[in-house]
């Protein structure tokens, strides 16, 4: 099955802690059916001071559930679903709400 939704992607959190908030997706996994994204879901990792780094509490993004994710319509600006539509022998993805040919 095609990936809705990749790396660069605009996604907003529909649910949790982060919910509203929007980022750009950094890693996906699709096996686990994770994403971590820019500025949400963050976590304090406590580091171990060595001679490269000062060591401490560092705020690192946590992956989440890729069905708490939306995209973001690029025309409408809100969450849409995604689908598929053939375009000049290519398949592309398309933004329900708008019908938005989505690039990449």
């Amino acid at each position: 099955m095609a990936a809705k939704l990749r790396k660069g992607d605009k996604v907003i959190v529909l649910t949790g802690k982060d919910k509203g908030k929007q980022g750009e997706i950094l890693t996906l996994d699709p096996s686990t059916g994770k994403a971590t994204v820019q500025g949400v879901n963050i976590s304090i990792r406590h580091t171990a001071q060595t001679q490269q780094s000062q060591g401490g509490r560092v705020p690192t993004e946590m992956p989440i559930q890729l069905s708490n994710l939306s995209f973001i319509d690029p025309k409408e600006g809100g969450a849409t679903r995604i689908g598929f539509k053939v375009v000049d022998g290519k398949k592309v993805r398309v933004a329900k709400k708008s019908g938005e040919v989505i690039n990449g």
